[in-house]
C-alpha cells in the first residue's frame, strides 16, 4: 500500500499553484521511492513497508472475534506497588512467579489474542525455565511490547505531559521483533482539568504518530494510545468534547507521517464523566458517547479498537463494552485490559504458589466475561463483590 507526501520544490510555489496543470510526467526514481512531476510540483510516492502484509495478518490477528488483550506491561516500579498490596517484596523472582501465573494459565489463548509485556517480561523466562513468549506463542497470543519511556513533564503547558522515548526507538522496535515481538503499545495522556492545551494535545498526537510510523517500519503493529484520563469532576459532554479533538489530531499527524491504518490498533479511554463528578453514566449512555465519537473521528480501515479500563472496576468495564457491542460496528471493539483483568487474580493469588490454580481460573473468568461482551453476549450474572470495587487512583502512573 503506497502513500504520498508533498516535497518542497524549487522555486517555491504559491499554495493556489498546487492545483494547475493535469499532466503527470515520471522522472528518474530514487533508490526508496518513484517521484512524479507535473507542472506545479513533485509528489514522492513511497514503497509500502516490507511489513505491510504481516502487519495487516497481526492486527486482524489480534482483532478475532471473541478475544482482546491482556496488557502486563506494567514497569517494574508499578508492578511493585501491586505486589507490595499483597504483601510482597518488589523482587526478579516475585516479578517473575506472578508473569508466569499469567501467560501459563490453561486456555487462555481462547478469550486473549495478544499480551502487552514490558521489556523485562519480553527477555524473561516461566519459573519452569521456558522463554514467556514461547509460552503466550504456544497459547496462540500474539506477543507485545511497551516502548514508550514513560512521561515527563511539558514545558511551556499548563502543568501537563509528555511522553518520551523516540530517541533510540528505531533500534529497538528492531530488536523488540527478533525477540518474538510482533505489536507495540505507546502510551500518552490528556488531562482535562489542566486544559487540556493545544500544546499538549499536539505533542501528544505528533508523539504516538512518529511512534506508530516507526513500529511499523520494524514490523510491529503500534498500538496507539490517546488515554484521556478519568481525573476531574466533569461530565460525560466535557470528555466528549476533548476526546474529539484529540483523536482528530492524532489521526491527522498519523496519516502526515504514512501510518497505514489497516496495521494499527486504537487503544482509546471510553467516553464517560470524569471520576470525580458527580453525575454517573450508564453504560447504554457510555455506548452511545463512545460510538458516536468513534463514528466521526476513526476510519473505518482501522481494525481493532483496543479500549482500556483506566481504572473502572472490573465489572463497569465489562459492562460498557459488551453495550458497544449490541449491534455491529465498523471495527472490532474489544478490550486491552490492565487492572480490569488482574485485579481479583493479584488478590486470589497473594503471593502463594497453593492459590496459583484459583487465581488462574479468576483471570479466566474475567477473560471469559470480557469476551462474551466483546461478542455482546455478556449478561453480568453470577459476579462477584470484589469485581464492582472501583479501581480509579487520582494521577496514576505506570
Amino acid at each position: 500500500m503506497a502513500s504520498t507526501s508533498l516535497l518542497k520544490a524549487s522555486p517555491v510555489l504559491d499554495k493556489s499553484e498546487w492545483v494547475k496543470g493535469q499532466r503527470v510526467l515520471f522522472r528518474q526514481p530514487s533508490s526508496a521511492a518513484v517521484v512524479l512531476r507535473n507542472r506545479a510540483t513533485y509528489l514522492t510516492v513511497r514503497a509500502a513497508s516490507s511489513y505491510a502484509d504481516e502487519l495487516v495478518k497481526t492486527a486482524k490477528t489480534i482483532a478475532s472475534p471473541g478475544r482482546g488483550i491482556l496488557a502486563m506491561d506494567e514497569s517494574n516500579a508499578t508492578c511493585g506497588k501491586r505486589l507490595d498490596s499483597i504483601g510482597l517484596e518488589n523482587t526478579e523472582a516475585n516479578r517473575q512467579a506472578y508473569r508466569t501465573l499469567l501467560v501459563s494459565a490453561p486456555g487462555l489463548g481462547q478469550y486473549i489474542s495478544g499480551a502487552i509485556l514490558f521489556e523485562e517480561t519480553l527477555y524473561q523466562s516461566t519459573t519452569e525455565g521456558k522463554k514467556m513468549v514461547d509460552v503466550l506463542v504456544e497459547q496462540n497470543i500474539v506477543p507485545g511490547i511497551k516502548v514508550d519511556k514513560g512521561l515527563v513533564p511539558l514545558v511551556g503547558s499548563n502543568n501537563e505531559s509528555w511522553c518520551q522515548g523516540l530517541d533510540g526507538l528505531s533500534s529497538r522496535t528492531a530488536a523488540y521483533y527478533q525477540q518474538g515481538a510482533r505489536f507495540a503499545k505507546w502510551r500518552t495522556v490528556v488531562s482535562i482539568p489542566n486544559g487540556p492545551s493545544a500544546l499538549a494535545v499536539k505533542e501528544a498526537a505528533w508523539g504516538l504518530a512518529r511512534y506508530a510510523a516507526i513500529s511499523q517500519d520494524s514490523g510491529l503493529v503500534p498500538i496507539v494510545e490517546p488515554e484521556i484520563l478519568l481525573d476531574g469532576e466533569h461530565d460525560i459532554d466535557r470528555t466528549y468534547e476533548v476526546a474529539e479533538k484529540v483523536w482528530a489530531e492524532v489521526f491527522f499527524y498519523l496519516a502526515q507521517n504514512n501510518v497505514m491504518f489497516e496495521g494499527i490498533l486504537l487503544k482509546p479511554s471510553m467516553v464517560t464523566p470524569g471520576a470525580e463528578s458527580k453525575d454517573r453514566a450508564t453504560p447504554e449512555q457510555v455506548a452511545s458517547y463512545t460510538l458516536k465519537l468513534l463514528r466521526n473521528r476513526i476510519p473505518p480501515a482501522v481494525p481493532g479498537i483496543m479500549f482500556l479500563s483506566g481504572g473502572q472496576s472490573e465489572l463497569e468495564a465489562t459492562l460498557n463494552l459488551n453495550a458497544m457491542n449490541q449491534a455491529p460496528n465498523p471495527w472490532h471493539v474489544s478490550f486491552s485490559y490492565a487492572r480490569a483483568l488482574q485485579n481479583t487474580c493479584l488478590k486470589t493469588w497473594g503471593g502463594r504458589a497453593e492459590n496459583v490454580n484459583a487465581a488462574q481460573t479468576t483471570l479466566l473468568t474475567r477473560a471469559k466475561a470480557n469476551s462474551l461482551a466483546q461478542l455482546g453476549k455478556y449478561t453480568g450474572e453470577g459476579e462477584s463483590e470484589e469485581a464492582k470495587e472501583g479501581m480509579f487512583v487520582k494521577g496514576y502512573t505506570y
